[in-house]
């Protein structure tokens, strides 16, 4: 027990969970896409690697830049061996209008309701602004981590670690042809 008087204030920081690290388990996930069609990251289980893009705001210029970096190296991303998953907590219907200006035709997810429930349980939602920040988690078939990065909103992501990341994942399938 403390001896603390009544009218003393002691703030205690409510801390974040820290986000995914290598080895854990993608938590799985159903979210509707640009579309309004349901998409689970269970689906890939066992059929596919994938990697889960987590951006903060649609329309925002580092977003714009990272999602047609995205788009524009698509094969890097998405391909027979691998699925992305591009998640932000915008609604379905801000989604819709960017893929549609942007031309992005890989599932843009909506992470709004219950607001950022997904970016939370990967540990990247800033619950103080409601956005999610820039996570990558590269997943491999069996759903484990293998690789990750997690930036803040004002720090784009670097994509050359990502397709290195990526080579070494396929590299050591072992469906790898050698």
């Amino acid at each position: 027990m403390t001896n603390a008087h009544p009218t003393d204030t002691h703030v205690r920081a409510v801390e974040a969970p820290a986000p995914l690290g290598v080895g854990e388990i993608a938590p799985d996930f159903t979210l509707v896409d640009q579309y309004g069609v349901d998409v689970s990251l269970s689906a890939v289980r066992g059929v596919k690697n994938a990697v889960v893009v987590f951006y903060p705001a649609a329309f925002s210029g580092i977003c714009r830049g990272e999602l047609r970096e995205i788009r524009d190296g698509l094969e890097d991303f998405q391909d027979g061996d691998i699925q992305v998953f591009a998640v932000s907590c915008d609604s379905m219907y801000t989604l819709r209008a960017w893929a549609d200006v942007e031309g992005h035709f890989f599932p843009l997810l909506s992470d709004f309701w219950p607001h950022g429930e997904v970016a939370r349980r990967y540990g990247v939602l800033n619950d103080e602004d409601g956005f999610a920040l820039r996570g990558t988690f590269l997943i491999d078939r069996s759903g484990r981590v293998v690789w990750t990065e997690v930036r803040d909103i004002g720090h784009g992501r670097d994509f050359t670690a990502y397709r290195e990341a990526l080579a070494r994942l396929r590299a050591s399938s072992p469906d790898a042809v050698g």
